[in-house]
């Protein structure tokens, strides 16, 4: 008799489901909708939903406002290749961002509806910091690095009015609005898998301002993946 749950089978059936849509998205480069995904592998409709929504929510599959569904950032960075990945190729620049300004520089990723902290840099300071975990969430649509992270991508229809406008100046400042007391400083990173940007936090209002040339001169030194090609 076949083995019908994870414990007897010794393997977990949940991972294999998600495993099998991974799969049929790496087939379908143009994208495919739940209804698709769940006619292709088999699997009742719900079942194919409750899975987009988890792999959705971790970056390895990504969805257009069409609903349709593609293989997302995180299965590229697992596959690595002769271009960099972003989060390498930030990683000294931010550092460089951070002793420069005295302030928290960051990199921000959209992941599913949430703007995640990957990359942190402090500077070498005993002053008073906003310190951003890496791993932080915060929401995509409030605070300068979720909404710049937007701005990175194409134009969406259900996105703030404001990312247009971020998408022509290039930046953002924001006061306030994911932490009491915070300015942020934030430039897209468009060109990379996923949307991106650069984000400082401080505390000095007058900073805020004073960033914004060395914020776009960091953004310009990531570049575009091409940019970095071997």
């Amino acid at each position: 008799m076949t083995p019908s749950n994870d414990s007897e089978s010794g393997g977990s059936q949940t991972l294999e489901r998600g495993l099998a849509l991974l799969v049929e998205l790496g087939r379908h480069p143009q994208g495919l909708t739940t209804s698709q995904l769940s006619a292709a592998t088999g699997f009742h409709r719900s079942i194919a939903h409750r899975l987009l929504v988890s792999l959705h929510r971790t970056g390895f599959a990504a969805r257009d406002d069409s609903g349709r569904y593609t293989v997302g950032p995180a299965v590229t960075g697992l596959l690595g290749g002769s271009v960099p990945s972003l989060r390498t190729v930030a990683e000294p620049v931010l550092h460089r961002l951070a002793r420069r300004l005295d302030a928290t520089a960051s990199l921000v990723e959209a992941v599913g509806t949430a703007a995640v902290t990957t990359v942190v840099a402090e500077p070498p300071t005993d002053g008073p910091l906003f310190w951003y975990r890496k791993g932080s969430r915060d929401p995509l649509d409030h605070g300068s690095g979720g909404l710049a992270a937007l701005a990175s991508g194409p134009p969406r229809a259900a996105e703030p009015p404001r990312v247009q406008a971020i998408r022509e100046t290039g930046y953002v400042i924001t006061h306030s609005e994911v932490n009491i007391g915070a300015h942020g400083i934030a430039a897209p990173l468009p060109g990379w898998p996923v949307r991106a940007a650069i984000n400082v936090v401080t505390s000095d209002p007058d900073l805020a301002d004073r960033a914004v040339p060395h914020v776009l001169e960091a953004a310009a030194a990531i570049g575009t993946p091409g940019d970095h090609l071997g």
